[in-house]
């Protein structure tokens, strides 16, 4: 789902660039001003567990593999607006570090997964559960549903830049993400289980079960994770739209690896635990300063 450069062209980028940041601070006001505060450590537990749970590819069909979007994830254990903010800070810093997506189309990657995937997806969640669905089954079809948004519009931003005609896209991205959308589903369901049986457990201080996890997918899963083009990638194949293009920013670890490490498991792992590490570390910095400037407006 991360759209790399020259995919998406013209005008398309500042104005998804611009609903993007629009979005993103309409969700960090509401974060700001939420009764319910997921508590600092939580929120970098969560968002490095999304970092994490991303590396994991897994096959869905013969030479395609998909991974984890995980906005209703994010929804459901942090809030919707902190999870758009988790989404956001994954997302940023998979293109910045990782090479993992365009900077000139980071608008809309974070409007496709952070805004629809997390914001959508949680007001889905919330709409589902308003109505009487247990936890069980509001998560997975949320997030499911959530996760068709997000091609739908990555369909329609790849029609309108013109790399491929609507009515290419627009059905092979819907075919292959419904069926990356079951392992969403499952693997949403699964990880909101774990750390709601944390959560009341430790209401205080439920942090160790998604830290625990993002290290451990990070450094000892990511090395077996699918290695066929995702379901972005495929359909870009299919109709040979996809051209490989160097990175703005040349950073050591590109394409999840570590430069001067050959490619293997110890590469992938290392490079999986040093974004584990940084996710975590600037969504505390970032959660630090929010808190710094809260307190200096009510002294103010």
């Amino acid at each position: 789902m991360h759209i790399p450069n020259e995919m998406v062209q013209g005008a398309l980028c500042p104005v998804t660039a611009l609903l993007a940041v629009g979005g993103v601070t309409l969700a960090a006001r509401a974060a700001y001003r939420a009764r319910q505060q997921p508590g600092l450590g939580r929120f970098a537990a969560v968002a490095a567990l999304i970092f994490a749970a991303q590396m994991l590819n897994f096959p869905v069909q013969l030479g395609t593999s998909g991974h984890l979007l995980g906005g209703v994830l994010a929804a459901t254990l942090l809030g919707t607006p902190w999870a758009v903010l988790a989404l956001t800070l994954v997302v940023s810093i998979q293109a910045l570090v990782f090479a993992d997506g365009g900077l000139l189309v980071l608008g809309a990657n974070v409007l496709n997964m952070a805004l629809l995937g997390a914001g959508v997806g949680g007001y889905l969640l919330q709409r589902l559960r308003g109505r009487g669905w247990p936890l069980w089954l509001a998560v997975p079809l949320a997030a499911w549903l959530s996760l068709q948004l997000a091609a739908v519009a990555c369909a329609l931003e790849l029609a309108l830049s013109g790399t491929l005609p609507l009515a290419q896209v627009l059905p092979a991205m819907l075919g292959v993400h419904m069926l990356i959308g079951v392992g969403e589903a499952l693997l949403s369901v699964l990880l909101v289980a774990l750390c709601s049986a944390e959560l009341r457990a430790r209401p205080r201080a439920p942090v160790a079960v998604p830290a625990l996890a993002a290290v451990l997918i990070a450094t000892l899963l990511s090395p077996y994770a699918s290695s066929y083009p995702d379901g972005l990638e495929w359909v870009l194949s299919r109709y040979g739209a996809l051209h490989e293009s160097a990175p703005l920013l040349v950073t050591p670890f590109a394409d999840y690896s570590v430069a001067g490490l050959a490619e293997g498991a110890l590469a992938t792992g290392l490079a999986g635990l040093v974004g584990v590490l940084l996710v975590a570390g600037v969504a505390l910095a970032l959660g630090r300063l929010a808190q710094y400037w809260r307190r200096t407006a009510s002294v103010f």
